[in-house]
């Protein structure tokens, strides 16, 4: 069971009513102008929740906006090709997020007519939605008494019930779970502003860093702020191992400014990127370099450093421009379209890739 912070100034805290003074709170300083607050059907609602998650706010704006132009329905998003999902969504990482979007698009409008369902059990049937997703859809849109238990709001409740057990442990993140459904408003209509605002008070006011307590609705009932240590909570022991890896890659330019480019399948080198468009990629610089006819000459450029949840990457990129229609260089052109597939300006726009090859290819273009 969690535990109360014990010092002598938590047992003088005021005892408040925390759901409703949050909906006060949410009501008058909460955020409002966020695009996809505008409309609280399921539809955007499902779409913003996706793109947040491991991704900031002002990042998830433009691209969020963007999809909305192109994909306004959920109809839309589900007739549309993979490969231009995954171009929208290149950039904001975490690619399984937009497969997973693309076949729960799918899925609502081949097996709910194109209604989300308005129940967790059915929400969390479907494709990249978890038990958070699902309350964020059945709270806001259908005023159902369910919490929502992202991170941010697993960071407030922590610390206004200083809630000291690590939250790495299952039985202990349950355990808070259960707090978070127990602090829900009374009244079925309360449940959209009281979602938006443990959303917003976590984001904006309860910060993992420097959080602004002083403007804080509920920090006379705050077990964190009472300790003086607010940012000691919520305890989370373990740590993601990130895998060190070093990839090369053979990025191909012909005489047209075609480069070479291959989809991933996920199923070789790595499993990252699957679906996305890539440079043909090798384990080390020989194998690269057996790759070519002999006195193929390569130009090196400068390791690219890229971060995934659980790999670092240093990658690195050698160029072969092929200038010139000699013999030679035109069987040279061929052979190495065994390896993928020439590509214009025009044929890399359209497809999704990664952002350390979306940085190559400005260099290129």
């Amino acid at each position: 069971m969690p535990k109360a912070i014990k010092t002598q100034s938590s047992k003088e805290l005021a005892k408040i009513d925390f759901a409703s003074t949050l909906c006060i709170w949410q009501k008058k300083h909460g955020r409002h102008d966020l695009p996809w607050q505008q409309d609280l059907s399921p539809y955007p609602v499902w779409l913003s929740e996706i793109m947040l998650q491991q991704t900031q706010v002002k990042t998830v704006m433009e691209y969020f906006e963007r999809f909305m132009l192109r994909f306004p329905s959920i109809e839309d998003l589900a007739i549309a090709q993979e490969d231009e999902v995954l171009s929208m969504w290149s950039g904001l990482g975490y690619y399984s997020r937009a497969r997973n979007l693309h076949q729960c698009a799918k899925d609502v409008v081949s097996k709910h007519g194109g209604r989300f369902p308005q129940t967790l059990h059915e929400l969390t049937g479907l494709p990249g939605i978890g038990p958070s997703t699902a309350a964020a859809i059945a709270s806001i849109c259908f005023s159902s008494r369910v919490a929502i238990f992202d991170g941010n709001v697993k960071r407030v409740l922590s610390r206004y019930l200083g809630f000291e057990e690590d939250l790495s442990v299952g039985i202990h993140a349950k355990a808070l779970g259960l707090k978070a459904q127990e602090l829900l408003p009374k009244k079925d209509a309360l449940m959209p502003v009281y979602t938006q605002g443990i959303m917003d008070l976590g984001a904006t006011v309860c910060k993992p860093k420097n959080p602004s307590c002083e403007s804080c609705p509920v920090v006379r009932g705050c077990a964190a702020h009472a300790s003086g240590e607010p940012t000691r909570f919520p305890l989370k022991t373990k740590k993601i191992k990130r895998i060190q890896r070093r990839l090369f890659w053979l990025i191909a330019v012909d005489g047209l400014g075609q480069v070479l480019g291959v989809k991933r399948s996920g199923a070789k080198p790595s499993g990252i990127w699957r679906g996305l468009y890539s440079f043909p990629e090798f384990e080390s610089e020989a194998a690269l370099r057996q790759s070519m006819p002999r006195g193929v000459s390569l130009q090196t450029l400068e390791p690219i450093r890229h971060e995934l949840t659980h790999q670092s990457l240093v990658i690195e990129p050698f160029v072969l421009r092929i200038k010139g229609a000699s013999k030679t260089n035109l069987a040279l052109h061929e052979s190495l379209q065994g390896f993928g597939q020439w590509m214009d300006s025009k044929a890399w726009s359209v497809v999704g890739v990664p952002r350390p090859v979306e940085s190559c290819l400005k260099e290129l273009f």
